[in-house]
């Protein structure tokens, strides 16, 4: 199997930064996109941003130029910077990683358990 572990979530003030990982660990063989989510209370989980296995990255519009994602794929990890931080960034964040498993020839999805982040006004 494939695990995703998330760490880095807290409590921040608006204005403040948090750097959230994501290890993968378990008998991989590569790891396509990393990805991670958001989940506010009442609200349905929404992209936040992905990275390709090349380092293409993407980013909904409501944290250009403030989020940042990265990976180490000698680590298996990745990476979000979050900077400039709003209430409203509020939420679950989880990690989500398309891999195969050694041994495997076709991927499959993998999540992470979340991390919850609190931006206080």
């Amino acid at each position: 199997q494939v695990q995703l572990v998330e760490s880095g979530g807290g409590l921040v003030q608006a204005g403040g930064s948090l750097r959230l990982s994501c290890a993968a660990s378990g008998s991989i063989f590569s790891i396509n996109g990393m990805r991670w989510y958001r989940q506010a209370p009442g609200k349905q989980r929404e992209l936040v941003a992905a990275i390709t296995s090349g380092g293409t990255t993407n980013y909904a519009d409501s944290v250009k130029g403030r989020f940042t994602i990265s990976r180490d794929n000698a680590k298996n990890t990745a990476y979000l910077q979050m900077n400039s931080l709003k209430p409203e960034d509020t939420a679950v964040y989880y990690c989500y990683a398309n891999a195969q498993r050694v041994g495997f020839s076709r991927t499959s999805d993998y999540w992470g358990q979340g991390t919850q982040v609190t931006v206080s006004s």
